[in-house]
């Protein structure tokens, strides 16, 4: 069995605010080596307890523009990895949908 490893290390200021965000990945398509972030969202499913498990953080100097394109490009897969899980294309386009209004409500994309 293959296995593989991914880090994350945050940087804290003396508030415990995250003032810097790395990550490295054994398989990371990138290339190794560490990479610097801006946020991560990440969420893990307990199969005893069937709570998710959450940690959304993102550095002082994450914009406003960026949060949005950051949710935006998650509801997105969201939807997607959805689909892709349990074929509910009816959900999945409903989704799809919402997304398309953040995107325009916040002008990542054009609206219609």
């Amino acid at each position: 069995m293959k296995e593989t490893n991914i880090l994350i290390k945050v940087g804290l200021d003396e508030n415990n605010t995250p003032d810097s965000i790395t990550w490295q990945a054994d398989d990371n398509p990138n290339g190794p080596g560490v990479q610097d972030c801006k946020a991560f969202l990440l969420s893990l499913f307990d199969g005893q307890s069937h709570d998710t498990l959450k940690i959304d953080l993102w550095t002082k100097e994450m914009q406003v523009v960026e949060m949005d394109r950051l949710v935006f490009q998650t509801l997105r897969g969201l939807a997607d990895t959805y689909f892709r899980a349990t074929k509910n294309a009816e959900l999945a386009n409903e989704m799809q949908r919402f997304t398309h209004y953040f995107g325009e409500k916040t002008g990542i994309i054009p609206k219609e």
